[in-house]
């Protein structure tokens, strides 16, 4: 059998896709940089640690169900000059989620509150954080139903196993008094637990 032929059949039955993928290229750009045994297996390694850390965050951010794709970059600071910048550009490292703090965007409509949210949400899934998005109509809707289902208990263990909740729209659609009810139990549970 070829060497070649046993490195993509190891390195498939060992899971290292981008190691199979790479291997070749950083082989030969090796041998013709003639760098040490070590620093191509080094730069094999990190080849597959980035694939995967990059693999693992698109599954965080898929995961959220955020509605759009928003950074922080993209937001418009000068337009809500009263806004700090600062501040955000600090919650943006996730520090909060550790010390299981919780944050409110208060504001009109069209100022940017969703926006931030999700920037937020994404920099907490390049952190390692999990998170889940909901509109505060769509969760009551989904508590609604759960609790109808008899798999409420379902649906706040995914609840509290997550790093980081974001509540959008919270006062923005009137809810029903049961799925207001059952929205206010999961916070409270959510704050009992300590996050």
């Amino acid at each position: 059998m070829s060497t070649s032929f046993l490195l993509e059949t190891y390195a498939k039955r060992l899971r290292l896709p981008t190691i199979k993928r790479v291997y070749k290229e950083i082989a030969h750009d090796a041998a013709e940089r003639q760098i040490p045994y070590e620093e191509f297996l080094l730069a094999l390694l990190e080849q597959e640690v980035q694939q995967r850390d990059a693999n693992q965050i698109a599954s965080r951010i898929k995961h959220a169900k955020f509605p759009s794709m928003k950074t922080l970059d993209q937001f418009e600071f000068s337009a809500i000059p009263s806004l700090n910048k600062p501040k955000l550009l600090q919650l943006a490292r996730c520090e909060y989620i550790e010390k299981t703090e919780n944050i409110m965007f208060i504001g009109n409509s069209g100022t940017g509150k969703t926006h931030l949210s999700i920037a937020l949400g994404k920099e907490a899934c390049h952190h390692g954080y999990s998170v889940q998005f909901w509109t505060a109509a769509k969760i009551c809707n989904e508590l609604m139903e759960a609790q109808s289902q008899k798999r409420i208990l379902q649906l706040e263990r995914q609840w509290l196993k997550t790093d980081l909740i974001i509540l959008d729209e919270v006062g923005f659609v009137p809810l029903s008094r049961t799925g207001a009810e059952l929205l206010f139990q999961f916070c409270a549970a959510r704050y009992e637990k300590g996050s």
